[in-house]
């Protein structure tokens, strides 16, 4: 009877170390640098995805307030726009990590018509230099800025219910999740200079054989 059992549930297994396999695989796929990044380059593109983390968990907290600020908008739409907010914010943050790994050079097999063939550097350090050079204004610059002088970009007060003017724990949760957002547009503008800087002098061949 046990060897009945033993038996009955072997499949499952197998089918869970499958899956698991092949999760690694694409998670190593999706993150692992290809030759020539240099260090720091590796650290600053995984850091991206994780300074952009805190504030969409922050984000995500709206759902559960009872001040959604949706002005005219129901909840149920209000929640739907803050988990695409976050969502997409993550999944841009993201794309960082393509500035160091294969499918920032090669196009992966997946993508049709344009499946292995080389990334034009072009197509990927232009919007990323437009998106650093944005984020760094957004949040380095302006975001910094309204925080010091609690003003508005017009001169205008911050209102009274803006997430740092709430006081004690919840300010203090507010800065502590949106702080590192500050670090987008510097550490994004870094990795775009690697990037530039490796597919310039990379040759051709290397970039052909990295397709297979």
């Amino acid at each position: 009877m046990h060897q009945a059992k033993s038996q009955a549930t072997h499949p499952d297994s197998k089918t869970a170390r499958t899956s698991a396999g092949r999760l690694r695989r694409v998670w190593r796929a999706a993150h692992e640098p290809v030759p020539g990044v240099p260090t720091w380059a590796r650290r600053a593109a995984y850091a991206v995805p994780l300074v952009v983390l805190p504030s969409s968990v922050w984000r995500l907290g709206v759902i559960f307030g009872d001040d959604k600020r949706g002005g005219m908008l129901p909840d149920w739409a209000m929640d739907g726009y803050v988990v695409l907010l976050s969502v997409l914010s993550e999944l841009l943050a993201f794309t960082a990590i393509g500035l160091i790994a294969r499918w920032g050079e090669v196009f992966p097999r997946w993508v049709p018509i344009l499946r292995g063939r080389r990334v034009p550097t072009a197509a990927a350090a232009v919007p990323a230099a437009i998106g650093a050079t944005v984020l760094t204004l957004m949040w380095t610059a302006i975001g910094v800025l309204t925080e010091v002088t609690q003003t508005k970009l017009n001169g205008d007060p911050l209102p009274d219910d803006f997430p740092s003017r709430a006081g004690g724990w919840e300010s203090a949760y507010y800065y502590v999740s949106y702080a590192p957002l500050v670090l987008w547009g510097p550490l994004l503008a870094a990795v775009t200079i690697a990037y530039l800087r490796r597919r310039r002098s990379a040759a051709p061949g290397r970039l052909a054989a990295t397709a297979g």
